[in-house]
């Protein structure tokens, strides 16, 4: 697989997870939010395991296993979309497309606290500028902490969330794959029963759908949830964390886009401002420019070796 058949797909990825913020958006407005959830999770996690069967990639596991599993599909799964879709029936599909591009960023800090890696000048000032950004989108402009939306509130705690599964999957013994796949079953199962209990009227409402809310059900379920997730991984193996984590950078512009085009949501001087920053924040502050500088230094020696 040659390097720019994995870039362009790359931007497919990002486009698509972009968008999907738009498209939960539209969903939660006529479904109860965490029920559409679960099964949206649910049928993305048979279509992982139906193509890691098909790939012959599945095989039993250990209770150590199976308890990681666990664990991290509360965060992965329950946690980060259950904060998500209650998010988005709060606050603005751009607003919650530009605080999820806090993922790599957060991701960073967590790794210096819990896996030991170094925070540089670089990742100090990326940290500062990409809570700088959020605090632009969130306040939209307006002063005092009182005028954050709470469904503000929730999407950055299922991008806390997600981080800390990240976390716990880098230092995980099981393909990543393998583990996306039974994390999403795992996790939809448990959202499930939550939503009985938060929403007591949930499986009412999926009844009254129209087809084309269901077609946006499967393209964010199959293509977003389940394939992203997958060819995200395979890019991962092909070219790497680094080079792969630039590209996630992309998945604001795509929200705010898509939230301008299909939702009629207006782009404010604010937000793009909080754009910028953030783009800046998670550049500087995932490590990508020090990445860069090791591989440079690393390559200006081979040369003067030889």
């Amino acid at each position: 697989m040659s390097k720019s058949f994995v870039y362009i797909s790359l931007v497919l990825i990002m486009m698509i997870w972009g968008l999907n913020v738009i498209a939960i958006k539209i969903l939660v407005e006529h479904f109860s939010p965490v029920m559409l959830t679960s099964f949206r999770i649910f049928t993305a996690g048979i279509v992982v395991i139906l193509i890691l069967l098909f790939m012959g990639q599945l095989r039993k596991l250990t209770w150590k296993e199976v308890m990681y599993i666990g664990i991290a599909a509360l965060f992965s799964v329950v946690a980060h979309h259950l904060f998500l879709a209650l998010g988005l029936t709060k606050t603005t599909a751009s607003n919650a497309g530009l605080i999820l591009g806090l993922i790599p960023l957060v991701t960073s800090v967590l790794a210096a606290i819990f896996l030991g890696n170094r925070l540089t000048v670089f990742r100090f000032v990326g940290i500062f500028l990409g809570f700088a950004g959020v605090a632009f989108v969130v306040l939209n402009g307006k002063s005092g902490i009182h005028h954050v939306s709470i469904g503000d509130f929730y999407v950055f705690l299922a991008v806390l969330s997600q981080a800390i599964s990240f976390i716990m999957i880098k230092k995980a013994t099981v393909d990543a794959r393998v583990m996306t796949g039974w994390m999403l079953l795992f996790g939809s199962l448990l959202l499930f029963f939550i939503s009985l209990w938060m929403e007591p009227n949930g499986l009412s409402s999926l009844a009254g759908g129209a087809p084309f809310l269901w077609m946006i059900f499967l393209a964010s379920a199959v293509f977003a949830t389940a394939l992203g997730h997958m060819f995200y991984n395979q890019a991962i193996q092909h070219i790497g964390a680094v080079e792969s984590a630039i590209f996630i950078n992309l998945n604001p512009l795509f929200s705010l886009l898509g939230a301008y085009l299909f939702l009629g949501e207006s782009i404010s001087l604010t937000q793009m401002m909080g754009f910028i920053l953030i783009v800046l924040g998670v550049v500087l502050g995932s490590g990508v420019l020090d990445e860069i500088g090791t591989l440079a230094h690393r390559s200006k020696a081979i040369g003067k070796k030889y």
